[in-house]
């Protein structure tokens, strides 16, 4: 290969780094390592033993349910085994990977790891016989491991090179990449001191510096400090990560590993070996020698090791570079001391870093020159200060470059060749911005969503300034969901700060069942629905405009335009075709967000927008059915009549319509749930009944309309409805359409001119219609309208047959924009909803940023010495006890109710865009603080979700002041918390918690055989035919059959 010279190419053999993340002494992320490098600080300490070690503490944390690990595996397992898993998911998660999405797929991991003290230390202390331990303490699995967990099916391996494992692991990843055995590499090395055995070893080699730092290079050089933690990187091909839009940290250029092979001695570094590898990898790399700024070193501030390293050092990369300035070096042993099996890949990050950030930060410890170490002869200089990465006067293009060695105790070498990554490619220009964005946020427990909200603020806070469209698109994008979810709706970085505190969305998903789109009948419309979306939503826009046109042949107006000025809605040959076309375009929407219903269901006119949508009826033919029959009705029925919506059950309806003076005035038009009834029929008898009820203290209410629908008025109409929607061709539906006319499901080719007579003429059965859907496992109700009028009606229809569904709408009044659309989304995310949220950001030229990974909830795990495992108290909660009923246990009632009541004014003021609970007031009526009912449903799934406390539909009502519904609360949640056990269901820490009893007949350590089968000879097929055999003492050896 013939090397290059000053430009910076994309090679085919170039290996992006495209993912980060660590556990080292002083720094838990790439970032915080950074800082601890270029401010020259280590975190090396003085241990209660004496010793000095870069350590970690709490090395027996773990969140082992994340893991999908009992507390028995988890102490079981070395936890050098479960570093790798959290680190293995935070390189992903930084790479913008959602680990998950991964599973089947060619993903390589490879780990340096050269020590198990935890075996040593188990098997020395402890009884480790269960079957847990044969992989939990096999240095073997320690790659192994987080494959398995993830699904990945590529070469997995743990790399055991002594000191040089985890940079020759990084090696065999790249090597692999290129040869096509994996199209993505997870690298890690780790590294913990769990046992004072090793370190006594170390120190009878004589390779421990006394005084607890490593001088690199240093007159003082007497041997290095242990060190602990580790590294894990993402490998992608460069040409790959460029075209995925990755970010790239830094590019490998390529590497060598060889072996110093009959040497002084097996553990007596060798000049010539070293020379070799470096040769070989600049060669391979194809970059000269004195291209190369500055060489991360093995260094570990020995005697014997570097001037050794140094000498060959000047000879392949120092001298080639005269006269030029010297090569500078420096080692992050000085920092983090020696991380032993992981030491090579803490090099690389720093190299990485370094490389990426453009600077050169110090190396610690060095004064006074090694006299075996002659820098200026062999043209080296250690860097002893944080500086600019020098810039090439000849050459001010060339980019940063620089190597990392790392050589094992053994002989085996290795050094990378690593260089600045290609300028990204430009952003896609904005083609669409938003005026609100969804930044989601979700934890496994709700402990974990508490602190991962917190960490998302500080980073936002404190961290880099992000744009909120990349947080937002970071966050949908590039990380796992969990259970316990919120969704914060913000416009600005301000308003997201404050609203991550208080104002979120939030729920814990569960079975949500299928779903199912409802469309309501008149009384959603008002002046300006949809117009906000209209301007900024191309999907809603794109499928109103095919509506406008599907219409255009019936109406003297295009919908578009009404929609788009917030034209008078005056008039039902108006309201009812704009309303459709609303209805039809945010079903639209909603498939565009991943929410493609399993059936649709109308209510009146809503049932031809579920014919459009099912695809019962074409566009055309649906359009045709609403202008036309609106037209009718306005001509022939306005002004005649009138409906009231009734708040009680339909027989008590029932038996008011039978008492004297309604007869033949007013009928039934539609049961819309267990207490909500409408009547119609004559308007002065509207008028009456509404009168009458509102008299005795019920909510009775008059549907802003003036003909009678559902009532004998509709007849005078029949004939010409028939005639004018006799073109109307139904056909087979492609979603099923559960029909409010018969109550049951449909085939739709019966969907002809007569049904939508019958439609219009007959009581709306939709609470019966309600029930069979529940009945056949519909658990998800979603409004497909302008304004939500039939949520209560189904969640008390699932209220009154015991389950527990999702009900959510689209719009609302006065909220026509996105804020309204994406706040029913995020309703539906957090229940437990698939939500394609990638539709919001097409056009936006969003990118993936660094974020906090995710907020791990550990506790301690370790084994102890009877074998059974050591347990901190985890983060779960009891099954039966909500996380209200935890916060609440051990205070005064008072105190609780205190407690309580101010959760219920901060979701209060939430619901009703207020900045704090302050503004509501406890003891007014939810009424007079602007209530309505769809902002009573918004309150109560609000606090179901945050206390886990079943609530009713109609909560504002039963309990009319925040104070009655805090009352009511406490009281279940107070009931929950003395039901359940105070003490937790695992042993605190330090207490063993003690193996089952064999005499019970179980241990989790058995093995149960489910499954059997054999052939032998003798004419057995099956285990029972082999039990047959010897029972009966037959012997089935027979002669050797002679045609083998």
């Amino acid at each position: 290969m013939t090397p290059k010279t000053g430009e910076q190419l994309v090679g085919d053999n170039d290996i992006a780094v495209v993912g980060m993340a660590c556990r080292l002494p002083g720094a838990d992320t790439p970032e915080e390592f950074w800082q601890l490098l270029r401010t020259g600080n280590h975190g090396i300490t003085r241990q209660e033993d004496g010793t000095w070690r870069a350590a970690l503490e709490n090395h027996g944390d773990f969140e082992a349910e994340f893991f999908g690990m009992s507390p028995a595996q988890a102490a079981a397992t070395d936890p050098q085994q479960r570093l790798v898993l959290e680190l293995g998911w935070e390189a992903l998660e930084h790479a913008g990977i959602v680990p998950g999405r991964l599973s089947g797929t060619r993903t390589a991991v490879y780990v340096g790891v050269a020590s198990d003290d935890y075996a040593a230390l188990s098997h020395a202390e402890a009884d480790v016989t269960g079957g847990y331990s044969a992989a939990g303490l096999h240095r073997a699995m320690t790659a192994n491991r987080l494959s398995y967990h993830l699904g990945l099916r590529g070469p997995s391996m743990a790399v055991d090179t002594a000191q040089s494992s985890s940079l020759v692991a990084v090696h065999l990843a790249c090597e692999g990449l290129l040869r096509g055995e994996s199209d993505l590499a997870v690298v890690a090395g780790v590294n913990l001191i769990l046992s004072g055995h090793s370190t006594t070893t170390m120190e009878l080699m004589g390779a421990l510096s006394p005084d607890g730092r490593c001088h690199t290079f240093d007159a003082r050089a007497n041997g290095y400090v242990r060190g602990e933690g580790g590294v894990c990187v993402v490998l992608k091909p460069l040409r790959r990560a460029l075209a995925d839009g990755d970010r790239v940290h830094c590019v490998v250029k390529g590497g060598a590993i060889n072996n110093d092979g009959g040497g002084p001695s097996l553990t007596t570094p060798h000049r010539d070996a070293q020379e070799a590898v470096l040769r070989e990898a600049y060669e391979r790399a194809g970059v000269r020698p004195e291209d190369v700024h500055y060489v991360e070193l093995h260094g570990t501030g020995t005697r014997a090791g570097d001037p050794v390293e140094a000498a060959a050092l000047g000879a392949v990369l120092g001298t080639a570079r005269t006269p030029g300035p010297p090569l500078v070096v420096g080692s992050a042993k000085t920092n983090v001391g020696h991380l032993e099996g992981a030491a090579g890949i803490v090099g690389f990050l720093k190299a990485a870093l370094a490389v990426r950030e453009g600077e050169l930060p110090p190396s610690l410890n060095y004064t006074t020159p090694n006299p075996d170490i002659p820098l200026d002869e062999l043209n080296l200089s250690v860097q002893t200060d944080l500086r600019t990465w020098p810039v090439d006067e000849a050459d001010g293009s060339r980019p940063r470059r620089a190597g990392v060695s790392s050589f094992g105790m053994g002989g085996t070498n290795a050094h990378l060749v690593l260089e600045q990554a290609p300028a990204p490619r430009p952003a896609e220009p904005a083609t669409r911005t938003l005026p609100v964005l969804p930044v989601i946020v979700t934890g496994r427990t709700a402990e974990g969503l508490r602190d991962q909200a917190a960490q998302l603020s500080a980073r936002i806070e404190h961290g880099p300034e992000h744009s909120l469209l990349d947080v937002a698109w970071t966050q949908a994008a590039a990380r796992t969901v969990f259970g316990h979810r919120a969704v914060v709706l913000a416009g600005d970085r301000e308003e997201l700060l404050t609203r991550l505190e208080r104002s979120a969305v939030h729920g814990i998903a569960g079975e949500t069942g299928r779903r199912v789109l409802v469309f309501p009948g008149q009384g959603t419309q008002w002046v300006g629905m949809g117009a906000g979306l209209l301007e900024s939503s191309p999907v809603f826009a794109a499928r109103l405009r095919e509506c406008a046109d599907a219409l255009a042949p019936f109406v003297d107006f295009d919908v578009v335009e009404v929609v788009r000025a917030g034209g008078s809605l005056d008039g039902v040959g108006v309201v009812q075709p704009v309303t459709w076309a609303v209805m039809v375009s945010l079903a639209e929407l909603w498939r565009s967000f991943g929410v493609v219903p399993d059936a649709v269901v109308g209510h009146s006119q809503g049932e031809i927008a579920a014919a459009a949508v099912s695809g019962a009826l074409s566009l055309e033919d649906a359009a045709r059915v609403v202008a036309l029959r609106a037209g009718v009705i306005g001509r022939e029925l306005a002004g005649l009549g009138g409906m009231a919506s009734i708040p009680l059950p339909l027989v008590e309806v029932e038996e008011r319509l039978a008492g004297a003076g309604w007869a033949g005035r007013l009928s039934v038009a539609a049961v819309n749930g267990p207490s909500s009834t409408v009547v119609s029929g004559d308007a002065d008898a509207i008028t009456e009944i509404v009168a009458a009820y509102e008299a005795e203290g019920v909510r009775a209410r008059q549907v802003p309309v003036d003909y009678a629908s559902h009532s004998v008025h509709v007849e005078r109409i029949e004939a010409e409805l028939l005639d004018v929607l006799a073109p109307v061709i139904p056909r087979r539906s492609e979603i099923p359409f559960y029909s409010t006319v018969t109550g049951e499901l449909v085939d739709t080719t019966v969907l002809d001119a007569s049904y939508w007579y019958r439609n219009l003429r007959q009581t709306v059965r939709f609470e019966e219609t309600v029930r069979l859907l529940l009945d056949r496992g519909f658990g998800t109700f979603v409004e497909s309208s302008a304004h939500p009028v039939l949520g209560i009606g189904v969640q008390e229809c699932a209220d009154a047959a015991g389950l527990d569904v999702v009900v959510s709408g689209s719009l609302r009044r006065e909220e026509g924009g996105w804020e309204r659309f994406l706040t029913s989304a995020a309703e539906l995310f957090v229940r437990g909803i698939d939500i394609d949220w990638s539709v919001l950001f097409d056009g936006t030229g969003a990118r993936v940023v660094d974020l906090p990974t995710y907020a791990f909830q550990r506790s301690r795990h370790w084994i102890t010495e009877d074998g059974s495992a050591e347990q901190g108290q985890t983060s779960e909660a009891d099954a039966d006890e909500t996380l209200l009923s935890r916060e609440l246990r051990g205070r005064s009632e008072a105190e609780q109710l205190d407690h309580v009541l101010e959760l219920v004014r901060v979701h209060a003021a939430a619901v009703r865009g207020l900045a704090t609970g302050d503004s509501i007031a406890p003891e007014k009526t939810f009424k007079q603080q602007g209530f309505e009912s769809v902002n009573g449903i918004e309150l109560r799934n609000r606090l179901r979700a945050a206390t886990g406390v079943r609530l009713p539909a109609t909560l504002i009502y039963d309990c009319p002041t925040p104070l009655a519904v805090a009352r009511l609360i406490r009281d279940a949640a107070a009931e929950a918390a003395t039901a359940a056990p105070a003490a937790p269901s695992v042993a605190p820490a330090g207490v063993p918690a003690r193996r089952e009893q064999r005499a019970s007949g179980q241990d989790e350590d058995a093995i149960a055989i489910v499954g059997m089968a054999c052939r032998f000879p003798g004419g057995v097929g099956s285990p029972e035919g082999l039990w047959e055999l010897v029972s009966s003492g037959v012997d089935a050896v027979s002669p050797f059959p002679g045609d083998r």
